[in-house]
Parts: C-alpha cells; sequence; structure tokens
C-alpha cells in the first residue's frame, strides 16, 4: 500500500516559512539539491495546498530557460509529469498535470490509495500536512533540517493535543550543516 508522507524544509526552530512569509534560508547546495532529485522519484502522486502550489509553478516552465543547469532540468524533468492534487477553494484552474482536488483531503487519499499506482502519495504544505496529521493520515515525515533560526512563521508541525510517536529510519547530514531525518508513524496493532 502506498505510503503518505509529509516532506518540507525546515529551520532549527521549526518553521518552514519566517515570519515574513520568507523561506529562501531552505536553497539548497548542490548536495541537498540531488537529494531532492531522488526522493521525487518515490513519488507517485504530490499533494499541495495553494501557496506550495504557486511557490511551485515555477518548475511547470523552467526548462524553456537556456540558463537552467542539468540537475534543475532533471528535477524539472521528473516534476513536470508527476501527478498533482492541488487543494484550494481560490483556484479556478490549475496548470501542467495538476487537478483541483473534488473532496476533502482523506477522500482525495483513500481513492489515491485504491487506485493502481506506484509511488509514495506526497503531502507538502504545513497547512494541508496539518489536516492530513489531525485525521491520521501521514504514515512517514520528512524533515529536512537547515541550520538557522526564523524565530517565527508557519511551523512544520501541527499545534494540536495528540500525541504522534514516531520511529527513525533514516537520517543523514550534509556538508552544509543541513540534516534530513525520516521518521515512520509508529502505529499500534489493532486490538
Amino acid at each position: 500500500m502506498r505510503s503518505v508522507t509529509y516532506s518540507m524544509g525546515v529551520s532549527l526552530d521549526g518553521y518552514i516559512v519566517g515570519p515574513d512569509g520568507g523561506f529562501n534560508w531552505t536553497a539548497p547546495d548542490a548536495d541537498v539539491f540531488r537529494f531532492w532529485i531522488d526522493d521525487i522519484r518515490e513519488v507517485g502522486v504530490h499533494l499541495l495546498g495553494r501557496r506550495l502550489y504557486e511557490t511551485m509553478l515555477y518548475w511547470e516552465t523552467a526548462d524553456e530557460d537556456p540558463s537552467l543547469g542539468d540537475a534543475e532540468r532533471e528535477w524539472t524533468a521528473l516534476w513536470k509529469p508527476l501527478p498533482k492534487v492541488v487543494f484550494s477553494t481560490t483556484l479556478p484552474e490549475v496548470q501542467g498535470n495538476a487537478r483541483l482536488a473534488s473532496g476533502d483531503l482523506a477522500e482525495e487519499i483513500e481513492r489515491l490509495k485504491a487506485e493502481p499506482g506506484e509511488g509514495d502519495i506526497a503531502i507538502g504544505g504545513a497547512t494541508l500536512a496539518a489536516e492530513a496529521a489531525a485525521s491520521d493520515l501521514i504514515d512517514e515525515y520528512q524533515i529536512m533540517v537547515y541550520p538557522v533560526l526564523v524565530g517565527g512563521g508557519i511551523p512544520y508541525f501541527p499545534r494540536h493535543e495528540r500525541r504522534v510517536d514516531l520511529e527513525l529510519v533514516e537520517s543523514r547530514t550534509f556538508d552544509s550543516g543541513v540534516v534530513h531525518m525520516r521518521y515512520r508513524v509508529a502505529r499500534r496493532p489493532a486490538s
């Protein structure tokens, strides 16, 4: 069965964007970018909120830029054909290989898990991930921790009163000081 993963870059103090809405501190060096390229190969469909969708729109046409490097071209070649589901109540339409969600998040995930296909169901964006976490829909948290304190903003982890036990599956430290951690939700068998 396909896993649901939540993967984002985060400051050491736990924010995906700072108080000003910026996230320029997550610009990856070559090693981190290579990691993201390899990681996206494991994704079968990507669920995005409106803000992340709008940020990622750049990659729908990035290959038209003659100054794009080889790694960016490789990322674009993987990102563009990747199926995407966008959750928005304000967007009238989406571009590329994306569609607007027709149901709520739990319904979409249930539908995607039932469909034939391979690769993880990736969730991007803190608001969408918070909804998935509140409904216990996330199987793995993948965190790329950047060595910076931003002092506030949008938190990576949702703020709610529920304990979630996690198992460390993988960790890696990059030369830049960025640390990747992958945690699986520790689900207890039903009794």
